[in-house]
């Protein structure tokens, strides 16, 4: 099975590209060159090319995400699995090479390799955190401005499927991924509903997921998660898109599969996003756990979903 080493982009279509750049521009990203009338490319601080695409269309829709691997060779694995393109380049900007799939419900999920790195952008550090015990500031100060954040990557993203089982398998046989936690129906026992993998790079500390694999009675996404600095870029950016009109999903609150600092908004069109900070990272040795709670339950402290958060 193919590497997986990163979740590259989320990709979508939307009627009005300027509506969605002002937004993705308030959240915290930036416009890429290649960018123009047809499609929208935009980065995070981090090294991806892009982590934002969206597509012109006459209505808004979900398209899929990309996968970055860790070498060609995952590619050649991938193309000879049925239902997979050929190895082709990349059309999108920064170039490289991919393998376009679709899952059971005709979700598309493409493998990169090869594309452009970007050099990061500047941001400012972490504020360091004076807790109970220890103090790490010393003589130096928290200043943080009403600003939009800088998203530094995509951290994950939650997929809605008809199936959770034959979408698992789908995935398991292309990828390496490892269950972190597993969904059970509130206050029952079993079936699996839900899955939170992550990627398996042995000893190296991972995210505690790389991506969310639902049961529903509907398909496609509930959100993509984009990691930030520290928790004044959280709640500093969250009044900056208040001021700006934008109106709050859920959030500020502490999930408790993962432990992210989460705060949830909807774009123009109604797809959801998320600021998060604080997340767990474990390695390969990590034992999956069982969770049977509500989505009100999914959250430690804050604002809570509501019971039909994941519906």
């Amino acid at each position: 099975m193919a590497t997986a080493v990163d979740a590259a982009q989320v990709t979508y279509e939307a009627p009005d590209l300027d509506v969605m750049e002002k937004f993705l521009t308030a959240f915290g990203m930036t416009k890429v060159d290649g960018s123009d009338e047809n499609v929208l490319y935009m980065r995070g601080t981090g090294t991806q090319h892009h982590i934002h695409v969206t597509r012109k269309a006459p209505r808004q829709r979900f398209i899929g995400a990309s996968i970055e691997v860790a070498a060609r060779e995952d590619l050649d694995e991938l193309a000879a699995l049925p239902g997979s393109s050929r190895v082709r380049e990349a059309l999108e900007p920064g170039g490289g090479w991919e393998v376009v799939m679709h899952t059971p419900d005709g979700i598309e999920i493409k493998a990169i390799w090869g594309r452009e790195k970007f050099e990061p952008l500047r941001d400012r550090e972490p504020f360091a955190f004076n807790n109970i015990r220890d103090k790490n500031r010393v003589s130096s100060f928290v200043r943080q401005s009403v600003a939009p954040c800088t998203i530094a990557r995509l951290g994950h993203f939650v997929l809605h499927v008809s199936d959770h089982d034959e979408t698992m398998a789908w995935l398991n046989d292309r990828f390496n991924f490892l269950p972190s936690d597993y969904f059970l129906p509130p206050g029952e026992e079993g079936p699996i509903v839900g899955t939170f993998v992550r990627l398996d790079l042995g000893e190296q500390l991972v995210d505690h997921h790389f991506m969310l694999v639902l049961q529903s009675d509907w398909v496609g996404v509930h959100h993509a998660a984009y990691e930030v600095t520290d928790l004044d870029a959280v709640m500093s950016s969250h009044d900056f898109l208040l001021q700006e009109g934008y109106t709050p999903d859920v959030g500020v609150g502490r999930h408790l599969l993962g432990s992210q600092v989460f705060d949830y908004w909807k774009d123009p069109f109604g797809f959801r996003i998320e600021h998060y900070t604080d997340g767990d990272v474990v390695d390969a040795s990590h034992r999956p756990g069982r969770f049977n709670g509500t989505a009100s339950d999914t959250t430690q402290w804050g604002n809570r979903p509501p019971l039909e958060f994941f519906q």
